[in-house]
């Protein structure tokens, strides 16, 4: 006769069920603290005095958000959206490089027809470029919408290894679990001490604010952060000072103050704390930020009333405080426009400002930092 199998402790089932429930909410433990590349030792810029401008090549009858990077040998490349008008179509992400003869001839990389081939999702509209350069990759972000409106979009990325000639598909980022939508970019990314990025990233679906994409080597997503505000907040432009501390400017999206609102982050982006408003206005647009080689801060932005004028603002105290210092370009009348402000520093220590012109074309400026002191007429 075989003998009866010992009876289960009646905890047992209870203990399993506990454990099963466990694993179903454990997450991957997140990787050490993050870090920033820091910025180089401050240098004073041996460039005299010096600033130009010229008209990009027209893609469109409407023209709005340009981007800009700088390739390996030195040329710079800008990426916008245009069509018959935002929102369109017909609208297409365009890109144009500048060589000796001046800028290229805009080409479509991004349409709705291939990022619905890329990403087999139905696609109504795209918009809002980001570009990255980083060794023989270029990187693309931008946004799309299936349904709605902007406050709809998801975040798509494509790669280039020949300079922008040819892009891999896209592939949507899966940025949030409801949906997927409500994540657009605007400004460009940070590089990080493990060779990944951080990417500022915005969310508008209901709630505005401004979040951080934190992107391993490889591209993948590691950890998305809210960055916190009282007020409505977009399109952070972030500024690293070392390894761990950085700032994020943000557009007042109406609930502030009409001015430049702040986020800062002490842990390399793990998290990110509402700082006190800039005595520097915002009408509800766009900014632009950027260190320079002087390690002084550079902000783009427009003047209380509106977008009839982009401005210049400087810090020499690590954003505390600012002074007005130059009128890129303003107009009395009713059609003006010029906004969202791309900066970039190029290798050579120029100062680069791609901006949307009067919402036909996109706008390119050149400048040395002798430029920003030298006295005004």
């Amino acid at each position: 006769m075989s003998k009866e199998s010992p009876a289960l402790p009646r905890w047992l089932p209870v203990l399993l069920f506990a454990l099963a429930l466990s694993a179903a909410f454990w997450r991957i433990p997140k990787p050490e603290m993050p870090a920033f590349v820091p910025p180089p030792p401050a240098a004073a810029s041996t460039l005299p005095a010096t600033f130009s401008a010229e008209m990009l090549p027209s893609a469109g009858e409407s023209a709005h958000a340009a981007a800009l990077a700088q390739l390996p040998d030195g040329r710079l490349v800008a990426a916008w959206f245009a069509g018959s008008r935002e929102g369109a179509a017909d609208v297409a992400v365009w890109f144009s490089t500048q060589g000796k003869e001046g800028w290229s001839r805009p080409q479509a990389i991004a349409t709705r027809e291939t990022t619905a081939g890329g990403t087999f999702a139905y696609v109504r509209k795209v918009g809002n470029p980001v570009l990255y350069a980083e060794g023989g990759w270029l990187h693309l972000w931008y946004v799309s919408v299936a349904v709605g409106g902007w406050a709809g979009s998801s975040l798509n990325h494509s790669v280039s290894t020949d300079h922008g000639k040819s892009w891999s598909k896209p592939e949507k980022l899966q940025t949030s679990p409801f949906a997927n939508i409500s994540t657009l970019g605007r400004t460009s990314p940070m590089a990080l001490a493990d060779g990944g990025l951080g990417l500022p990233v915005y969310h508008e679906f209901i709630a505005k604010h401004g979040e951080w994409l934190r992107l391993s080597a490889t591209g993948q997503i590691i950890d998305k952060v809210r960055m916190k505000h009282d007020v409505r907040t977009l399109q952070p432009a972030v500024v690293a000072f070392d390894a761990q501390r950085a700032i994020a400017f943000l557009r007042d999206a109406g609930s502030g103050n009409n001015k430049v609102q702040v986020a800062q982050t002490d842990n390399g982006g793990l998290s990110w704390q509402a700082g006190e408003a800039l005595n520097v206005p915002n009408p509800n647009a766009s900014v632009a930020a950027l260190r320079l080689r002087s390690g002084r801060l550079l902000l783009a932005g427009n003047p209380p009333n509106g977008r009839e004028a982009l401005l210049l603002w400087i810090s020499a105290d690590d954003g505390k405080t600012w002074q007005a210092s130059r009128t890129i370009e303003t107009a009395p009348d009713a059609g003006a426009e010029f906004s969202y402000p791309a900066l970039l520093l190029g290798r050579d220590g120029r100062i680069h400002l791609a901006y949307t012109w009067r919402r036909l074309g996109i706008k390119h400026a050149a400048f040395s930092e002798a430029w920003l002191d030298e006295e005004k007429p």
